[in-house]
């Protein structure tokens, strides 16, 4: 019978002579044999070491993940700005998934996973990636703290938003303000450069927005977030260089600015007409700004309910102890006097390039007629009147 694997093996043998001689010692029959044995196991050896090489490559690219829905339940913050590799980090830390690789494959699977917003969430630990995915989808998941500042808000009023939507006192919160530096405002926001003194104080940099807190949050917790929201804002506004390079004022002025425009005018369109109204009267006419808001505004630090503008006494506009007097005093008040929102801070950025020493609500809709010269004011305030707006008396 012919051995099929001297065959295979034994190629090089004279084809005229048999192939099954391997009774004899030493023969080309027992090389044969010998090397098909060493052949096989190296054959073997190479396989068993490609199968172990694949298993592992295999097991390196495979994310490590759970099974299931998850077990016990736990709360877990998604932070502003966090990447699909943040959040999956977070995740790992709190053992909702197994590794952060599950998680961002499972996003990167969901059509709707680069969706996720920050907030605070109820999850399980030990969940599948994907069922983790799903779940910081779900609305009914979120942990809905969320609180809206307005926009020209005072701290003070802004504490009491926070409180009734926090359960924090408003003492914590007021306590937390002492020290604007410590919340993250960096030190060069209260340098002035008309030589008068700062009011270091957290006004003006608790920027209003919707913000949802973390519920396990402090009150210095949550100031710091708004500080760091406005912070980042001015940043993307360009605020600082634009400023300093344009209007050759220091940010904390411009800041006061865009308090004062955000208090005084009626519209957004008008913010940047008041802010240059501001800067004229200040800078260059070395006029008082005459702005009834900054008296109110002292009224309400201490302790004391801002009135209309008509009912202040002039007692009260013209108060020497005030350091945010505009009535007698010239130049821009000590700080800002209230929070100003983004179109407001644009507006103090980027005035118009006008000659504007006046402005007047012009119609009930709330918008200003500026004017360069009192003349031409008084004729914007008999149209004021004309409009309805009661200026003139009877």
């Amino acid at each position: 019978m012919i051995d099929e694997l001297d065959l295979a093996f034994d190629e090089s043998t004279d084809r005229g002579k048999p192939r099954h001689r391997r009774g004899a010692r030493g023969g080309k029959g027992g090389k044969s044999a010998v090397a098909f044995l060493m052949a096989f196991i190296l054959l073997a050896l190479l396989g068993g070491g490609a199968y172990l090489g694949y298993s592992k490559i295999k097991g390196f690219f495979t994310a490590a993940d759970y099974n299931g829905p998850g077990v016990e339940a736990v709360q877990v913050q998604i932070k502003e700005n966090a990447s699909l590799t943040d959040m999956g980090n977070t995740l790992v830390d709190a053992d909702v998934v197994k590794s952060t690789a599950a998680f961002v494959q499972a996003a990167d699977a969901n059509p709707k996973g680069k969706n996720i917003r920050p907030g605070t969430y109820n999850l399980r630990k030990q969940m599948a990636a994907k069922d983790a995915v799903t779940l910081l989808l779900d609305p009914k998941a979120r942990v809905t703290n969320g609180v809206t500042i307005p926009e020209g808000k005072t701290a003070l009023q802004i504490y009491a938003i926070l409180s009734k939507a926090t359960k924090i006192p408003v003492a914590d919160f007021k306590e937390a303000a002492k020290d604007p530096v410590a919340l993250g405002v960096p030190e060069f926001w209260f340098k002035r450069d008309d030589k008068k003194k700062a009011a270091v104080s957290i006004e003006g940099f608790l920027f209003p927005d919707t913000y949802e807190f973390d519920p396990k949050a402090t009150a210095e917790q949550d100031l710091r977030v708004m500080v760091q929201h406005f912070l980042k804002v001015t940043e993307e506004l360009g605020f600082v260089d634009t400023v300093q390079n344009n209007l050759a004022v220091s940010p904390f002025e411009a800041l006061i600015v865009a308090s004062l425009a955000q208090a005084e005018a009626g519209i957004p369109a008008d913010f940047g007409g008041v802010a240059r109204v501001a800067y004229n009267r200040a800078y260059k006419a070395n006029m008082p700004l005459q702005f009834d808001v900054t008296a109110n505004y002292w009224l309400e630090l201490n302790g004391k309910s801002p009135k209309h503008s008509g009912k202040l006494l002039q007692s009260e506009l013209d108060d020497p102890k005030n350091p945010y007097n505009t009535e007698s005093k010239t130049g821009l008040p000590a700080g800002p006097i209230n929070n100003p929102g983004k179109a407001a801070l644009q507006g103090a950025e980027n005035p118009p390039a006008k000659k504007w020493l006046y402005f007047v609500a012009i119609d009930k809709s709330g918008k200003s007629a500026f004017a360069d010269t009192n003349a031409q004011h008084e004729q914007n305030v008999q149209q004021a009147c004309k409009n309805g707006i009661p200026l003139c008396g009877n």
